[in-house]
């Protein structure tokens, strides 16, 4: 493998993230223009989740069969068509559609970046690699919303669509000229829909993928109902504008780097199931600070430091989470993959439009939602991993 490649599936990890963080400082515009409701505009961010879940689904086991290469570049293919198709929609409706396409394309690059990943490392390689994908991952959820605030002054929303496009190109351009095939052919799977069932069936009856992937779920329904209610919350209850609002989401993508990283290093040094203790414990107090900012009307530095709590605990889970869901079964890594990444993205689109019941003008809903998801993931960790044999 290039020294380019590490690079290229960081790029592949962020890409499906991106297209929903890049557009988030103008939802609240999107809503008024195409005439929509908060929860509909929300929407338009939730079958993109779906996409992405559901793409997985498919994604990890054509991986595992027909290697790595060709699905990442028919999925990159397809997510530029369907981002140039997100400029032209005529209704929300329209976009909703358009948008659960390009979620469907972004997942191939989500499973494969992990599913590579595992294929070139080992050992405390792998969660130096997964923990190296989460700060980069934060650093584009910092520029994402950032570049985003300053493009609403200059573009309407249908202009971001133009970027995504372009991004598309930029990042199928370097997978054709810096990444090979790193699944071997001798090490691929055969046996179809039944083989993959037992692959299925054989990490869902293991403990310790249990009670990761159903954790990192709760966690990341908790993150993505930061992500889907926080431009609301901070430009209609606390009145910010987009600009300012960018700026405050990039400090919280800011945490989410710096916690994704120690969370790594934690992981590597110590143990992956104490780095795993900690973003939770750091999550719940980020859950626990936005409930209580609802309900007693805390000022905004309040509301400010329970976001940056949840997103900065979503980091520092997800290295552990992954590399042990994942280091026990290099034989099918892509099927553990999408099982880890339908999950986290099924549980986000279910508590995206949730977080928005109560109208703009309210974070209970929001508030109610994060301590749910975090008190259910603490649930399973306690109940599935800390249980389970070492």
């Amino acid at each position: 493998m290039g020294r380019g490649v590490p690079a290229i599936l960081a790029l592949l990890t962020v890409l499906g993230p991106a297209s929903m963080d890049l557009y988030l400082p103008v939802l609240p515009a999107l809503a008024r223009d195409v005439e929509a409701s908060t929860s509909s505009a929300q929407l338009t961010m939730t079958t993109c989740l779906l996409g992405l879940a559901l793409g997985q689904v498919v994604a990890g086991p054509v991986s595992d069969r027909y290697g790595r290469r060709r699905p990442l570049i028919a999925g990159l293919v397809v997510f530029m068509v369907a981002s140039a198709l997100c400029v032209f929609s005529s209704s929300v409706g329209m976009l909703i559609a358009l948008r659960f396409v390009q979620g469907l394309a972004g997942a191939v690059g989500l499973v494969i970046a992990q599913a590579a990943g595992r294929d070139i490392y080992v050992g405390r390689q792998l969660t130096r690699y997964y923990g190296r994908i989460v700060v980069l991952s934060g650093l584009a959820a910092i520029v994402a919303p950032v570049v985003g605030g300053q493009l609403a002054t200059l573009l309407a929303w249908r202009g971001f669509f133009v970027v995504l496009t372009a991004i598309g190109g930029l990042v199928l351009l370097a997978v054709i000229l810096g990444f090979r095939e790193s699944l071997p052919v001798a090490l691929r799977v055969s046996g179809g829909a039944r083989s993959t069932g037992g692959h299925v069936r054989t990490l869902l009856g293991d403990r310790v993928f249990l009670g990761a992937m159903l954790a990192s779920a709760f966690t990341a329904a908790a993150y993505f109902g930061y992500l889907a209610g926080a431009s609301f919350v901070l430009q209609d209850v606390y009145a910010l504008p987009p600009a300012t609002y960018s700026l405050v989401f990039g400090l919280n993508a800011a945490g989410f780097a710096g916690f994704g990283f120690l969370g790594g290093r934690l992981a590597e040094h110590w143990s992956e199931r104490l780095a795993f203790i900690v973003g939770l414990g750091i999550m719940a107090a980020g859950a626990g600070g936005l409930l209580a900012t609802a309900v007693t009307h805390l000022p905004l530095p309040c509301a400010i430091a329970s976001f940056f709590a949840v997103a900065a605990g979503a980091a520092a889970v997800s290295p552990p989470a992954t590399s042990l869901a994942l280091a026990d079964y290099p034989q099918f890594a892509g099927t553990a993959s999408s099982i880890l990444g339908v999950t986290r993205f099924a549980a986000g689109a279910l508590t995206a439009p949730l977080v928005g019941l109560g109208g703009s003008m309210t974070l209970v809903p929001l508030g109610i939602v994060t301590v749910a998801s975090v008190g259910l993931a603490v649930a399973a960790y306690v109940w599935f991993v800390h249980r389970a044999v070492a």
